[in-house]
């Protein structure tokens, strides 16, 4: 079996570099691709489980960068607005 060339994990968070090679030209071609995996046990199972996305690409990672930081923003800022809204609305209720 392969083994990553590199790991970090993070909570139940890992990221994993593999080192791939194919036949291209006549030649290998030597390439490198990273997946994701979370971790995860069911409240009512004593079995850990895990979610992978596989054979992601050097080029992938800003990608991943930007749709994260999108959702970042959203959770930290658009639905604490959203909250705010919401808990003013409910004190102008009460007046």
């Amino acid at each position: 079996m392969t083994r990553p060339i590199q790991k970090w994990r993070i909570g139940n968070m890992d990221l994993s570099i593999w080192d791939n090679k194919k036949e291209f030209e006549g030649g290998e071609l030597s390439y490198k691709t990273f997946s994701i995996t979370k971790s995860y046990k069911k409240k009512k199972e004593d079995i850990w489980r895990s979610e992978v996305i596989n054979n992601l690409r050097r080029q992938d990672i800003v990608r991943l960068q930007l749709l994260l930081n999108k959702a970042q923003d959203y959770l930290f800022f658009e639905v604490n607005k959203e909250q705010e809204k919401e808990n003013t609305e409910e004190n102008e209720g009460d007046e």
